[in-house]
């Protein structure tokens, strides 16, 4: 008996949902170690506290510029 792969199902469809969602895991996991460095910059200098309005602003502004630079690559710009 056969063991499918991947590569084998679906015209390589598999091999392209992995990639993206690995690129999506990995954008968030920027986009959030991020965040929380410029969360303790922002409370070390002021007193006030990172609200999460805030924290989900950059978080999008971070997870947006990821996209850009991932577009920019996977695109051929480089």
């Amino acid at each position: 008996m056969k063991f499918l792969t991947l590569l084998e199902v679906g015209n390589l469809a598999g091999l392209v949902v992995m990639i993206v969602g690995i690129i999506i895991l990995g954008a968030l996991f920027i986009s959030f170690i991020v965040t929380l460095f410029v969360k303790f910059i922002y409370e070390s200098k002021n007193e006030k506290k990172f609200s999460r309005k805030q924290f989900i602003q950059t978080m999008v502004i971070c997870l947006l510029i990821c996209g850009l630079i991932s577009g920019y690559i996977c695109g051929g710009g480089l």
